[in-house]
């Protein structure tokens, strides 16, 4: 969480764009007393729409409005040794010797284990142990690249294509969207260079997904929608995987409709989502799903509790969730997020007991990625401000670093 909370950074930076509240207001579409309120610290939180046009209406990136992005602390750690390390493997020296080819001992198959845990790592928050084995992996794959026969050298340049990715979802996480898109688009050549038709698609996922970050939410639309339809068309959506990436594109661009102020389109593509995802269980599976988009009835349910509860109807968003079954291949980071939604969905209902309650249970079952997230923090100082605290928020408080 940054120094600043929400109210403070959204202050500061309208007054350095010279606005008043009112101005702000009329720029952005959000109402004066909102602002207010945020400005004030009598609320601490804003949904994602809101903040999207906030952001829009001052000019900036999201990620500045909202302080230091998830996973980061405000003490520069973003800028430490390793993650210098990953953005160096991310862009060797200019004119720098081309790869050599690797040496007798290299394995593809101990590459691919090594690149399938680090995307395991990092779903599960362990975002120092990723950065750490980045360049080597990053590395490595270049080595491949080289290999001697073609068909070696496509399966180096997938296995740089998801080792690249993965760096640009690190560099996102830590709030260098720029760095993100520039390793996201190397690994888009290299996806390019390989044998594997659903790579490209994957990383176009991710771009869309860090245009999102970044405000450009008409951009991450359109390339998820055209990656999607080009899967179709190419028919690649007759196979597990292939589904899975097709139906992961189609709920970001839901996401990023959602985002846009168009709720309708954005729920019409999930109901497609949604069945579509039935089909999977009943596909030819292609393997090793940690290297895979992730898409199932499971997740296409959390992501309709997270767009109720972003929309402003938490009452569905609970009803949505209660007795969900989560199907096995579900990532940590999901399970984890749908606890976060159904918190924030209790808090806007008033229930802050039942917030409290499923706050608890996220600690319990991943304290890490809980401290790395600002909406728990949000969550947290809502909570705080109410007249009847319930038991256990001062633990939480504590435990998040929000006691005053």
């Amino acid at each position: 969480m940054a120094n600043e909370d929400l109210g403070k950074t959204l202050r500061r930076l309208r007054r350095l764009a010279s606005l008043t509240q009112e101005e702000l207001a009329e720029r952005s579409g959000v109402s004066v007393d909102v602002i207010r309120q945020l400005e004030q610290g009598r609320k601490h939180s804003a949904r994602l729409p809101t903040l999207h046009a906030l952001a829009n209406g001052l000019g900036v990136e999201l990620t500045t409005l909202l302080g230091d992005p998830p996973a980061v602390s405000a003490s520069g750690e973003n800028d430490g040794p390793r993650f210098v390390a990953v953005r160096r493997a991310i862009m060797p020296a200019l004119w720098g010797p081309a790869p050599e080819p690797p040496g007798p001992d290299f394995s593809m198959n101990s590459l691919r284990e090594e690149i399938a845990d680090g995307w395991t790592r990092y779903h599960s928050a362990e975002f120092d142990t990723v950065m750490k084995a980045l360049p080597d992996l990053i590395s490595d794959a270049r080595s491949a690249t080289a290999s001697g026969s073609d068909d070696a050298r496509r399966a180096g340049f997938a296995a740089l294509g998801k080792a690249l990715q993965l760096a640009g979802h690190v560099a996102l996480r830590m709030g260098k969207t720029d760095l993100a898109l520039i390793s996201l688009e190397r690994a888009i050549d290299a996806a390019g260079r390989s044998s594997d038709p659903l790579l490209l698609p994957m990383i176009v996922n991710s771009t869309a997904w860090t245009y999102q970050r970044q405000g450009r939410l008409e951009d991450a639309l359109g390339i998820a929608l055209r990656a999607a339809d080009d899967m179709a068309d190419a028919g690649h959506t007759d196979t597990a995987d292939g589904l899975k990436v097709w139906g992961a594109l189609t709920m970001s661009a839901a996401t990023s409709a959602a985002r846009s102020g168009d709720y309708e389109r954005a729920a019409a593509m999930m109901e497609t989502a949604e069945k579509e995802a039935a089909r999977v269980s009943k596909l030819p599976d292609g393997g090793d799903n940690r290297m895979v988009s992730v898409f199932s009835p499971s997740s296409v349910r959390i992501e309709r509790v997270r767009l109720a509860v972003q929309y402003g109807h938490p009452q569905d968003a609970l009803a949505l969730a209660k007795g969900m079954r989560l199907s096995k291949d579900t990532p940590p980071s999901w399970r984890t997020w749908l606890l976060l939604d159904v918190a924030r969905a209790h808090t806007d209902t008033g229930d802050a007991a039942g917030a409290v309650k499923t706050l608890e249970s996220l600690r319990r079952v991943a304290p890490t990625w809980m401290q790395h997230h600002t909406l728990a923090v949000a969550i947290v100082r809502d909570l705080r401000v109410l007249p009847n605290q319930p038991p256990g928020l001062r633990s939480l408080a504590e435990f998040l670093g929000v006691c005053e």
